[in-house]
C-alpha cells in the first residue's frame, strides 16, 4: 500500500474484522479467492459453507435405519475384505 494523506488508509484505523482471517474459497471464473472474513474456527466464510450442513446420526432429521451411517458401510466393507480373503484362500487350496 502506498502512502497517503488520506487517513482511511493508514493501518492504525483498521478494524479487527479487516485483519482476520479470510476465506479460502475460490471462484471458478475467475480464479480469485473470497474476500470476506473467515468464520473463527474453519477457512471458508458463511457464505461458503462454515458451519453448514445437517447433524450426524441419529440427530439427523433425514436418519431413517442407519444402513448407510459410515459405520454401517465401514463395517459391509470389512466383511467383504474377510470374505474375499476366504474365497482366495479357498481358490489356492483348490490349486
Amino acid at each position: 500500500m502506498e502512502n497517503s494523506d488520506n487517513p482511511m488508509h493508514t493501518i492504525a484505523k483498521l478494524s479487527p474484522m479487516h485483519l482476520s482471517k479470510r476465506c479460502k474459497a475460490k471462484s471458478k471464473r475467475s480464479q480469485q479467492r473470497c474476500k470476506s472474513p473467515a468464520v473463527t474456527g474453519w477457512d471458508v466464510c458463511r457464505m461458503h459453507g462454515a458451519r453448514g450442513g445437517s447433524k450426524p446420526g441419529k440427530a439427523n432429521a433425514n436418519y431413517k435405519h442407519g444402513l448407510r451411517t459410515k459405520q454401517a458401510i465401514a463395517e459391509r466393507r470389512e466383511t467383504a475384505g474377510i470374505i474375499r480373503a476366504v474365497r482366495e484362500l479357498c481358490r489356492d487350496l483348490k490349486e
